[in-house]
């Protein structure tokens, strides 16, 4: 099997090369990039399958860099997972509005790092299976497999957070989900901050419904969410 390949952009060389050795050690192949502009050499140069992005970077943020990454369709599937000192509430959902598919706060672990990345490594590797997953929502239809969502002649290009909350909805539709149950199914942990996280993509998506009156993403005060859709 080949190891998947992960990009580190990182300008302080201690912590790159921490976190590179533990990649090794766990058997990914490790690519690394001190700024934006090697970053991007890198990327051209050996696609990876997800990026991890400090912050603070010398020639442009780590956040503006991402939302440029997203933004591009050679790139905007890629998992983004910002590592940052930010342990403000505001920075951290922030970084998620701005196109980072998760973060995690320095300093960390690198079994938290790696629990992390399975995640999306491993929902990644089912999007691009030879299996075509689709869902119709109303008059929406959602690709979860090329990450769009079609509503009439307008095209939505969803960051693979998205499209993971949004099947996941789809999956238990009409029903009322506990908050904690699409934080463990959809992020992988329950947290306050992911369920900060969980409500930013939740207001996205809830964007996208208006489209159509007959889908509405409603919130159960004290315990969740239901996400109602037209039955036939």
């Amino acid at each position: 099997m080949t190891a998947k390949r992960i990009l580190i952009i990182e300008d302080e060389k201690p912590i790159r090369d921490l976190i590179a050795f533990g990649l090794r050690r766990a058997g990914y192949e490790v690519k690394e990039a001190e700024d934006c502009r090697e970053a991007r050499a890198r990327i051209a140069d050996a696609r990876p399958d997800l990026m991890l992005v400090d912050w603070m970077l010398p020639d442009m943020s780590g956040l503006e860099l991402t939302r440029s990454l997203k933004r591009s369709k050679d790139t905007e599937e890629i998992p983004v997972i910002m590592l940052t000192a930010r342990a403000e509430e505001q920075d951290k959902v922030g970084g998620l509005e701005g196109g980072a598919d998760d973060y995690i706060t320095k300093p960390f672990s690198m079994q938290e790092l790696l629990m992390r990345m399975e995640v999306f490594l491993r929902r990644t590797k089912k999007m691009h299976s030879d299996k075509t997953v689709t869902f119709t929502i109303g008059q929406l239809n959602f690709s979860y497999t090329d990450l769009k969502l079609t509503i009439g002649q307008e095209v939505f290009n969803l960051t693979q957070k998205e499209a993971d909350l949004l099947k996941f909805l789809c999956e238990h539709s009409n029903r009322i989900l506990k908050r904690e149950e699409v934080l463990l199914n959809v992020w992988g942990k329950d947290d306050y901050f992911l369920g900060r996280s969980m409500d930013v993509f939740i207001t996205k998506l809830r964007k996208y419904f208006k489209a159509d009156p007959q889908v509405n993403l409603e919130t159960i005060h004290g315990v969740g969410f239901r996400f109602n859709t037209p039955t036939l």
